[in-house]
């Protein structure tokens, strides 16, 4: 009897112990993933706790992670004070893809006289276009369009590489914690400009609560039949530059595979997911340039020239070269699609979810026509039964 009463003594203080331990916080629970994943991406890592890319990030703050001001115009400041790091590693990535570019971003300089841009800055569409621009970046090795009212949180991140020497960059989200864009230096001389940026634009409480908000879920699909397909088309034949696109997908309140899918007959054909593999390969072979488009939400990264090293690996078909890299996740392509439209021809793919992961177009000169080898690897690529 004395004995039972011991047991269950025991077994009443072992239940009071776990009831009152603290569960574990996410700092914790992170590193014991880490531990049995060593290999695990950031991303990957945030999916399998249930959080944001951005709010495992903020646990280690003040261990390497600096958050930084992220609130107005401070985004694009930012990427304009970091047009100074000089060699950096670009990184753009959807659900699907990723994009990753090596170089030095260009500066341009604003045209007219302070007059002019004073008063061109009176139109409400010039400020709403100047919002979305950083100084640079519109061209060059580093290419990049962005849409700041997407960027909601910023950090500086200091940790070990992967050969043991430390890397810094600087790490981009929107409102859901989901990455939008990241920037490795690559180079010493830019560490001091580093350096100055991060001091210049630390947020002064560095508090790891973030207001993240749940992802939306994707708008329901506008039905064809209310769609005013004949006058759609008519738009598409009037198309005098591949840019006026958007705004016709705005007017007749279409998503792009839908806007596909209407198309005037002749312009647009329907190719295999496969296809993607057949047109990287037959670029680095052909050595025809392409031009990659990739992109988010916040902002669309664009690699333009030749490629010359493509393979499968790690469930992603893959470009390879010293200073660009392309990830394609085509085991979840849906649906690709060859496309001719003011002149110009694209290759787009979808997913699974109707979302485009990555387009593709010839490089060519400003008011040129595309070459001809492009536009014939484009219409040589598998068609979809």
């Amino acid at each position: 009897m004395k004995l039972s009463k011991l047991v269950l003594s025991l077994l009443g203080s072992l239940l009071i112990a776990n009831a009152s331990a603290a569960p574990a916080t996410l700092a914790e629970r992170w590193s014991t993933l880490r531990t049995e994943q060593p290999k695990l991406q950031i991303r990957d890592a945030a999916r399998a706790l249930g959080v944001s890319e951005a709010q495992l990030l903020a646990t280690n703050l003040g261990k390497g992670v600096t958050r930084l001001q992220a609130d107005g115009n401070q985004p694009r400041e930012i990427m304009r004070a970091a047009l100074d790091l000089g060699l950096v590693q670009a990184i753009t990535r959807n659900e699907n893809g990723v994009i990753e570019t090596t170089g030095v971003a260009s500066k341009f300089k604003q045209a007219g006289d302070k007059s002019e841009q004073a008063d061109a800055m009176q139109d409400p569409e010039t400020q709403a276009r100047q919002r979305n621009i950083a100084g640079g970046y519109l061209g060059g090795q580093i290419d990049l369009r962005f849409h700041f009212e997407n960027w909601k949180y910023a950090f500086a991140v200091e940790q070990a590489g992967r050969d043991g020497k430390p890397t810094r960059s600087l790490q981009f989200f929107d409102a859901n914690g989901t990455a939008v864009h990241k920037i490795y230096l690559r180079n010493e001389p830019g560490v001091a400009v580093y350096d100055k940026l991060v001091a210049n634009f630390r947020m002064p409480q560095q508090s790891a609560e973030l207001n993240v908000l749940a992802v939306a879920p994707k708008a329901a699909e506008k039905p064809d039949a209310e769609i005013d397909v004949k006058e759609f088309q008519l738009a598409w034949k009037d198309m005098t530059d591949v840019h006026q696109f958007a705004q016709i997908m705005r007017e007749f309140h279409l998503t792009r595979e839908q806007a596909l899918r209407l198309a005037p007959a002749g312009v647009v054909e329907r190719v295999t997911p496969a296809a993607l593999r057949t047109l990287l390969e037959n670029a680095a072979k052909d050595k025809v340039a392409i031009m990659v488009f990739l992109g988010n939400e916040g902002l669309t990264q664009i690699y333009s020239g030749k490629i010359e090293k493509t393979m499968a690996a790690g469930g992603f078909f893959n470009v390879l070269d010293p200073d660009f890299n392309l990830h394609i996740r085509d085991t979840a392509l849906r649906s690709g699609w060859v496309v001719k439209r003011g002149g110009v021809t694209s290759v787009e793919f979808f997913d699974n979810d109707g979302t485009q992961v990555v387009s593709f177009f010839g490089v060519r000169e400003r008011g040129k026509p595309q070459p001809q080898a492009w536009v014939d690897l484009a219409d040589s690529l598998p068609k979809a039964k």
